[in-house]
């Protein structure tokens, strides 16, 4: 094939992997396409059946060996979330909070809706300890 082919399989499987929320797994297949083209422009590709080849043990090579530790690096399973972070941080209600009740404190210069998870009503402007965090809304109790 000529190598114009492979590299416009390989900016099409990457655009796929753009437009998919499909995890660093058609973005191989992408690369593998355009070093493919890489090499039949530079004449070292040899025939349609070793350029299929070359294609597929480049994709699969780079899917075993770099699909892993790039879906760690930017956390595409969402494992580690950010928000998670907020434990153990202190707030400032700004709301009265009974025990119990819902309200807002402040926090890093945002304000979020709190719960309070303790035993006593968090009066507005005293400083609270985030708990934890469940979906945006903090649990907090007075410290």
């Amino acid at each position: 094939m000529a190598w114009w082919i492979w590299v416009l399989i390989g900016l099409f499987l990457l655009a796929l992997e753009a437009a998919t929320p499909g995890g660093f797994f058609f973005a191989f297949f992408g690369l593998s396409g355009l070093l493919v083209g890489g090499l039949v422009a530079l004449g070292w590709a040899g025939s349609s059946a070793v350029q299929w080849v070359l294609f597929t043990a480049f994709a699969i090579a780079a899917l075993v060996l770099l699909r892993g530790p790039l879906k760690a690096r930017f956390n595409v399973d969402g494992k580690h979330r950010p928000v998670d972070q907020l434990s153990e941080q202190e707030a400032i209600a700004v709301d009265d909070l009974v025990v119990g009740g819902i309200g807002k404190v402040e926090l890093r210069g945002s304000s979020w809706s709190a719960r309070n998870a303790g035993e006593a009503t968090i009066v507005k402007g005293q400083r609270c300890r985030v708990e934890r965090v469940d979906g945006l809304t903090l649990w907090v109790r007075a410290t």
